[in-house]
């Protein structure tokens, strides 16, 4: 597609970048993405998808915005309490670029759900919407961006399964609910590392999109806050798994 003057103006630092150019920005205007959840990891995705000119953002929360969520999830404001968490971000994402479609999933992901992005941004805060996320997205042929923050810690991986050969899905990593496994609000976490860890996710996805780099596939990137250390683990596919070795 080509791109306008508007677009060329916007988008210029990334046409500087070899790896993007004219061609990467003319693909992230055409792609479209899913951001499953529009809290604390989906809002500087989705902040930072659409400062990159993706074309068409679709927003999954059936949450609204409490004073406790402002530490943060800096999309939103005092004077968003009480406000649709989805609708707000929608705002803010049109107010960055008034091109980009949005369209707003006011309800909870459940079975049977369809995002319609080409990639998937797992952005939620519990084990059963990552499971569900990842049986749809080996079923559908999609690419799922998947992170999690916590205390001082967040991982961000990319999951490929039935895209690339051998790549494991999330479950085999993760096959059954962790028997520690805590809720979203039961726990502390640093408004940082939510941060480093949703913008990393939107870096994956612009990764993927552009064809630059090497996305996390098959990897899983693991922040440490405290030591201010990043490293990466290799993970592989479960032979055995229930989800992608059907």
């Amino acid at each position: 597609m080509s791109l306008s003057p508007e677009d060329l103006d916007r988008h210029r630092r990334h046409i500087l970048l070899k790896e993007i150019g004219g061609p990467g920005v003319a693909k992230l205007r055409a792609a479209s993405v899913s951001i499953i959840g529009a809290g604390a990891l989906g809002g500087p995705a989705a902040l930072y998808l659409a400062a990159a000119g993706i074309g068409q953002i679709e927003l999954w929360d059936d949450d609204r915005v409490e004073r406790s969520n402002l530490q943060r999830q800096i999309q939103f404001t005092e004077s968003d309490t009480g406000a649709e968490k989805a609708v707000q971000l929608a705002r803010r994402i049109t107010a960055l670029d008034p091109a980009i479609h949005v369209d707003i999933k006011n309800e909870r992901f459940a079975d049977g759900a369809a995002p319609s992005g080409n990639i998937l941004i797992d952005a939620t805060d519990n084990f059963q919407t990552r499971f569900l996320l990842n049986k749809f997205a080996h079923a559908n042929g999609r690419y799922l961006v998947s992170g999690a923050a916590s205390g001082w810690s967040g991982q961000v991986s990319v999951f490929a399964s039935g895209l690339v050969a051998e790549a494991p899905c999330y479950a085999c990593w993760i096959p059954e609910m962790p028997p520690a496994a805590e809720a979203c609000d039961e726990v502390g976490v640093v408004g940082a590392i939510t941060g480093m860890t949703g913008s990393t996710m939107a870096l994956e996805a612009v990764k993927l999109i552009t064809g630059a780099g090497e996305p996390l596939i098959g990897r899983i990137l693991l922040i440490d806050g405290l030591r201010c250390q990043m490293r990466t683990v290799g993970l592989r596919r479960d032979s055995q798994c229930p989800v992608c070795s059907i």
